[in-house]
């Protein structure tokens, strides 16, 4: 069994889209790593987050009932879990952050179980660069350390987070943060310039219209499926990252050509998760159901061509 170690938020959000609106439920970027994460079998998922005593029963137990190994989930005693409160724009790509509240995070140490350290494929989901670096530092020779980030850490600790994108053997970052970081327009250029700082694998998510895999000279596009409703993108790219690392620790192959097929499973996954508020839709998620929209994806990729 593969071992997978999903390093990021565990936290509670608050979000409004035009859809409507949320009182305080389960978020954060491991959560939503991990839990796409354990869809794939004969793969050991572990957590490494910080949550306070506030954080409910109910929702710890929601990890272990998908199989989810919270050892390394450290609880602070008379802390407070990290809150995030968003509103999203009539087109659903930009949202407005009303509400930060950093609390247990502000001084989070991460310390990976010792069952873990032996992990095969390490998602650092997005957090501080020094949490990235001390998880870097305590795991023994993983096969794949992946990494999410986003612009914020790149307006405000650029110098460490290029010491960490130096470490990690795949990046995935949006778009416009592709741009920011290369400081290039065109994301062929952008995604030749960051895998010179590093990493051998480039993967840009374009939200609803797909993400891009680039290795080398070589370059992948997925679409994203077309849905018809969309309520709540918080937790897509997660998600996506989640799919991803977990087809890639069932399959134990990190060729550039089943890191393709890992792109279809972390866009097939993040597609479900925009179709509800949250976690929710993951939470009720079925086998079939992953499955059948599978055959669609194939069905939306797949065409001949007569050259003649």
């Amino acid at each position: 069994m593969s071992k997978l170690l999903c390093v990021g938020t565990v936290a509670f959000d608050q979000i409004e889209t035009p859809f409507g609106k949320t009182d305080k439920i389960l978020g954060g970027a491991a959560t939503y790593i991990s839990l796409s994460a354990s869809n794939f079998d004969h793969v050991d998922v572990g957590v490494v987050s910080v949550i306070g005593d506030d954080f409910p029963k109910e929702y710890l137990d929601l990890f272990m009932k998908y199989n989810i190994n919270i050892d390394g989930l450290k609880i602070i005693d008379g802390g407070k879990t990290f809150f995030w409160s968003g509103l999203y724009h009539n087109d659903m790509n930009t949202r407005d952050t009303l509400d930060t509240q950093l609390n247990v995070l502000e001084n989070f140490d991460p310390v990976v179980p010792q069952h873990y350290l032996d992990s095969d494929i390490v998602m650092l989901g997005n957090l501080h660069p020094a949490v990235q670096m001390s998880v870097i530092n305590q795991v023994k020779k993983p096969k794949l350390v992946i990494l999410d980030t986003m612009n914020f850490w790149m307006d405000t600790t650029l110098e460490l987070l290029l010491e960490v994108i130096a470490k990690v053997d795949v990046i995935t970052i949006n778009d416009e943060e592709a741009r920011q970081l290369s400081g290039e327009y065109s994301l062929v250029k952008a995604a030749r310039k960051i895998s010179e700082m590093g990493p051998k694998y480039v993967v840009i998510k374009k939200g609803e219209h797909g993400a891009l895999l680039f290795y080398k000279n070589e370059m992948f596009f997925a679409p994203a499926l077309p849905l018809e409703e969309i309520f709540d993108p918080t937790g897509a790219g997660d998600t996506f990252a989640g799919g991803f690392s977990g087809y890639l620790a069932q399959t134990k192959d990190i060729s550039f050509k089943n890191m393709k097929r890992a792109i279809i499973h972390g866009s097939n996954l993040a597609s479900f998760c925009v179709e509800k508020f949250g976690t929710e839709k993951m939470l009720s998620l079925k086998e079939d159901e992953i499955k059948k929209r599978l055959s669609n994806f194939e069905a939306l990729t797949q065409f001949e061509i007569n050259l003649t």
